[in-house]
């Protein structure tokens, strides 16, 4: 049997002021800040990392803040929500903390059996925190707030948005070895990768509504996980075969990157699992300094002078 893609890398979004970005996503969603840098094609723009306590592939969710960047509007075309796991007897804490720090949500509801609040990000991306027993034994970050017992362990998966989902399910089953979970009402739930690693795409079908249109709080792209160069180029050649146009193999520093649109619209990236987020950082440093990657250094003082300061705060290491 061949090799299916193992769940999800990273998640990309585009986001507006990068302060209350930071903020939402330390200081309300306990993340660890693991890298703070620039937008590779565009460095005049931060590129800013949030995960688990080290980056593990399958929590890294990252931000482009434009910081005059509009709203972007929902539609097909796209990613409508982002779902996170969290322990299985973590959702009232959950609840009782956004209440108290007066955050709107919605729920719990239940989806494919699964209990989940919604809430908005300062730019109004949608995110699910789903409680999921698969994380139970994960260890969880204690950034001295979100106590590890309760805090984000990984992705739980996704929502596509489309106007038709017949290509991209065909992509996802028939190319990347999606497993088809179950249906439930217009959504079709897909897994990717095993135990942890295991992801979920939720393909929600609406041919009556236009294309969603780029800004913050839209996803930028989803990169899928792939273990090493070998394997990432494999991946390239089934996709060409498949009649699409995936680029080059492109050197994100943190781990290497090729890019195709898939048919309903979505920017995908298959990314390799290394090197990782400490070749360039110690563990306990992590996220404390801007990083550029060898090609930006020269220009380090204009990236900087150009750059909004950003207030960051360190944590130590909780045992």
């Amino acid at each position: 049997m061949e090799k299916a893609i193992n769940g999800i890398h990273h998640i990309t979004v585009m986001a507006s002021d990068p302060q209350a970005n930071y903020d939402f996503y330390v200081d309300v969603l306990g993340m660890r800040f693991i890298k703070k840098t620039v937008n590779f094609d565009a460095p005049d723009v931060y590129h800013l990392y949030y995960a688990d306590e080290i980056g593990t592939p399958g929590t890294v969710l990252t931000f482009f803040p434009f910081p005059d960047a509009k709203r972007g509007k929902r539609g097909t075309g796209e990613i409508s929500v982002v779902s996170f796991s969290v322990p299985s007897t973590s959702l009232n804490y959950w609840i009782n903390r956004l209440a108290g720090m007066a955050i709107d949500f919605n729920g719990p509801s239940q989806k494919f059996g699964y209990e989940y609040i919604t809430l908005q990000d300062p730019d109004g991306m949608i995110i699910e925190i789903v409680a999921d027993p698969t994380v139970d034994k994960i260890m969880g970050w204690n950034n001295g707030d979100v106590p590890s017992d309760h805090s984000i362990r990984k992705f739980f998966g996704v929502t596509f948005y489309l106007r038709s989902v017949i290509k991209s399910e065909e992509l996802l089953a028939n190319v990347m070895g999606a497993q088809l979970i179950g249906t439930e009402g217009n959504i079709k739930r897909y897994s990717f990768g095993n135990e942890v690693s295991e992801a979920f795409v939720d393909l929600y079908e609406d041919a009556n509504t236009p294309r969603g249109t780029s800004g913050a709080g839209t996803v930028h792209h989803i990169a899928w996980r792939t273990e090493n160069d070998d394997e990432q180029n494999n991946w390239r050649n089934k996709v060409i075969e498949h009649g699409l146009y995936p680029t080059e193999m492109v050197d994100r520093n943190y781990f290497h990157s090729i890019y195709f649109r898939e048919p309903g619209g979505i920017l995908y990236e298959i990314a390799t699992d290394g090197p990782g987020f400490m070749v360039d950082e110690s563990f306990d440093s992590l996220g404390t300094e801007l990083k550029l990657p060898p090609w930006h250094e020269p220009k380090r003082k204009l990236i900087e002078q150009i750059l909004i300061p950003l207030r960051t705060k360190s944590f130590v290491k909780q045992n």
